[in-house]
């Protein structure tokens, strides 16, 4: 795991409302209706006969309000709240963002009404953009030792808390691959764009006519695929926010930009061994999980929020799911061709303008607990299903997605950046990459639909 990248976001003329590249819940729906009554959950056991944590009684009875905006893991927070409430007195309400909404939207009208909530769960550019003027400053917490390499920072000081790492690449199938290739599949055999393209030409004599699912959404094309051109400049958030303002500052020609060109290759790539190329714009996201499951298809970029999709599908926790790169180039040796992306895509404000004394201190105490209590740590993992970004927290997740992410987080094959873009990118440019998509545009109408863009955020 990395230990000494911390994320460092200066204040060069950030716009107030952003929003990361992971994009965290943007999956908007399911394969089946999560609330079938005739589904029965499986609940990973909890093991609550060691509890070592010191509560504060002087908090007993203090209510503090959680907004969440990660709405996969509601119920689980509302049974972490009541755990905790049992154990330290202290009532956290946990509120849902309406599904549709913005959470930045939603957090300042609460602000605006008088209303904010204690916490709340935020992507990480929400908090930079509200840190300053609203939030408390967490950087003496004792959980800050435990999340280092995972940190946000604004003008030198955390403002938030780290919820989870999420990561995102190529998924693969273990079993649907070998059955097309009639041997074992090793993974770490793929090291370079060229090896990709043969695995996908031997998957394609093996029978699977179109070995890969496309998602046709902008928010994956223009966050999840094209924010690689950011974030692959040298691997940290730092430097994907030296390119951007590269970009906008016209210091780089985008034209000759190797990690555009890079990425367009891998993207033809996709395009041409897509599932749905002969109508990419009809791809159906429920579908594509489907697909993977039943062997169809055997890689579909995305990230490990999909579990639950795949899951729905059919497939189980014991099956062999896993990440490759996004493969850029055919050097071995580049970072990019032997790490996944994996970053803490939503952090946990405190309210350091409205809450008062005894609230700041019962938030700080379930951050804590979260981080420090026995109970706090397993619930984290195995109820919630969030791959930690604590280093002394000793769960592992338990889906293959979450697992591979973790063992790729531990073993340095991770690299940790986000890109800092405002909030319209996904949108605005991932329209552009649906008509590079769908080939109603060629690489220099799309690398100057790019270069438009920045030079509107002047």
């Amino acid at each position: 795991m990395k230990r000494n990248l911390m994320t460092r976001v200066a204040a060069f003329g950030l716009v107030t409302a952003l929003t990361t590249t992971m994009l965290t819940g943007c999956r908007f729906g399911f394969a089946s209706d999560p609330d079938d009554p005739n589904e029965v959950e499986e609940e990973i056991p909890i093991d609550t006969s060691v509890d070592t944590f010191e509560y504060d009684s002087t908090l007993d009875g203090t209510s503090i309000t959680l907004l969440n905006s990660k709405a996969e893991i509601q119920v689980a927070l509302e049974k972490m709240a009541a755990e905790f409430e049992d154990r330290s007195g202290v009532h956290v309400e946990v509120m849902p963002v309406t599904d549709g909404d913005s959470p930045y939207t939603k957090v300042v009208s609460m602000y605006n009404s008088g209303s904010a909530p204690t916490l709340s769960i935020l992507d990480t550019t929400d908090v930079i953009a509200l840190a300053e003027e609203k939030a408390e400053d967490l950087s003496d917490e004792a959980w800050i030792k435990e999340a280092e390499g995972y940190l946000t920072e604004v003008d030198d000081k955390v403002y938030s808390f780290p919820l989870c790492i999420e990561g995102r690449g190529l998924i693969y199938h273990k079993a649907v691959i070998e059955e097309a290739l009639g041997e074992e599949f090793d993974p770490d055999t793929v090291e370079t764009q060229k090896d990709f393209v043969e695995l996908l030409d031997r998957l394609v004599a093996g029978g699977i006519e179109k070995p890969v699912s496309m998602a046709k959404e902008d928010w994956s094309l223009g966050a999840h695929h094209l924010q690689y051109i950011y974030e692959t400049y040298d691997g940290t958030s730092e430097g994907a926010q030296e390119i951007i303002q590269s970009i906008k500052d016209g210091k780089i020609d985008l034209k000759s930009y190797d990690r555009l060109t890079e990425f367009l290759d891998m993207f033809d790539v996709l395009k041409k061994y897509n599932v749905a190329k002969g109508d990419p714009l009809g791809a159906d996201y429920d579908e594509m999980a489907i697909d993977l499951v039943d062997g169809k298809t055997a890689i579909w970029f995305n990230g490990n929020w999909a579990w639950p999709n795949l899951e729905e599908a059919g497939a189980e926790a014991e099956d062999e799911y896993g990440f490759l790169p996004y493969f850029l180039n055919n050097d071995s040796k580049d970072f990019a061709n032997q790490k996944i992306q994996g970053s803490p895509s939503k952090q946990i404000m405190l309210d350091g303008q409205l809450a008062t004394d005894d609230q700041k201190a019962a938030a700080k105490e379930f951050l804590n607990w979260i981080v420090f209590s026995e109970i706090g740590q397993q619930m984290l993992v195995k109820t919630c299903s969030i791959i930690p970004p604590f280093q002394n927290n000793p769960y592992e997740p338990d889906d293959p997605l979450s697992c591979d992410i973790y063992e790729k987080v531990h073993e340095d094959k991770a690299f940790n950046a986000s890109a800092i873009v405002p909030n319209d990118h996904w949108a605005v440019l991932g329209s552009a990459m649906q008509k590079y998509l769908a080939g109603r545009s060629d690489r220099e109408e799309l690398t100057e639909s790019i270069q438009e863009y920045w030079d509107e955020q002047k």
